[in-house]
């Protein structure tokens, strides 16, 4: 039986940056434009932070079964190592999945933003879906597609349409920002993995782009997230704030493009998570000031 730290290890806490930064940085978008609504930015948080622990569950029993967790490096792997039964770590996937639901349910219910309920059910499938069924697409190298679509543009764009009723440019270019950091995260997780991904025939795109391609696209990732605060400066100077959280991120680089490999990454998944909240935190900050000063 596994230790309760061990289900909170098979949770990956390390990926749970990626869940909330979507949100802060969506209600500086409903800010920058409009008067925020904090009661749905929370509703909007524990949602997304259902769907990433029910993702990452999911993710642990997909590949649990399927043998391809079985010799890897970083993280717990509850079904791999054999620390709990593969029905309890899908029943948690399941649990996880239906708190959001329910708690989406009340959000949209709450903001009267009934656009965003097909969007949620869809969110659900697809989460299950990343490695999970017959043919799970992060299989075929399309899991960063998967992030960058639903934990950039839609839990952003979701969040600001929930408070405000509406979506914007800067809206746009910050969801960009956060999806495409939220999609540097599995980048580097993959990197971490062609060796043992390659062996199981698990073709994520690290494999497909092979060991320096995959480099050079987080690299790019991060540079996308920084060209993007430029973007919403645009509209708001003060958004330039977020050119702070470069330092959080610096580190990271030096290790990923120095040629890294196995569990010298592990941190980098942290680093980067813990980049993209400070992403948003700064953003948010830069927006808000704005706000107090005009």
């Amino acid at each position: 039986m596994a230790t309760f730290e061990q289900w909170v290890a098979g949770a990956r806490p390390r990926t749970l940056f990626a869940a909330i930064a979507p949100v802060v940085i969506g209600t500086a978008a409903a800010a920058q434009d409009s008067h925020p609504s904090y009661a749905i930015a929370i509703l909007a948080g524990v949602v997304a932070l259902a769907l990433q622990v029910g993702v990452n569950y999911a993710n642990d029993y997909s590949d649990g079964i399927r043998g391809t967790d079985d010799s890897r490096v970083g993280p717990v792997r509850l079904v791999g190592q054999k620390l709990a039964r593969p029905e309890s770590v899908k029943a948690a996937a399941f649990l996880s999945f239906g708190f959001a639901a329910v708690t989406g349910l009340a959000l949209v219910a709450l903001a009267e933003a009934w656009l965003l309920l097909p969007l949620g059910i869809l969110s659900i499938i697809a989460a299950w879906k990343y490695t999970g069924g017959d043919n799970p697409y992060g299989y075929l190298g399309l899991g960063e597609v998967f992030v960058f679509v639903f934990f950039g543009l839609v839990a952003t764009l979701g969040t600001q349409y929930a408070q405000v009723g509406t979506v914007t440019s800067f809206g746009v270019a910050a969801a960009v920002g956060v999806g495409a950091i939220a999609s540097a995260i599995l980048v580097v997780n993959n990197l971490r993995d062609i060796p043992t991904d390659s062996q199981t025939g698990k073709h994520t795109l690290a494999v497909r782009l092979g060991d320096a391609g995959t480099r050079r696209l987080w690299l790019g990732l991060i540079v996308l997230s920084i060209l993007c605060v430029g973007v919403m400066a645009i509209w708001d100077p003060w958004a330039l704030a977020g050119l702070l959280s470069i330092a959080a991120i610096w580190g990271a680089v030096q290790v990923v493009m120095g040629g890294a490999e196995g569990r010298r990454l592990v941190p980098v998944l942290g680093s980067t998570g813990r980049y993209e909240l400070v992403y948003a935190v700064t953003v948010f900050a830069g927006i808000l000031a704005s706000r107090a000063l005009a």
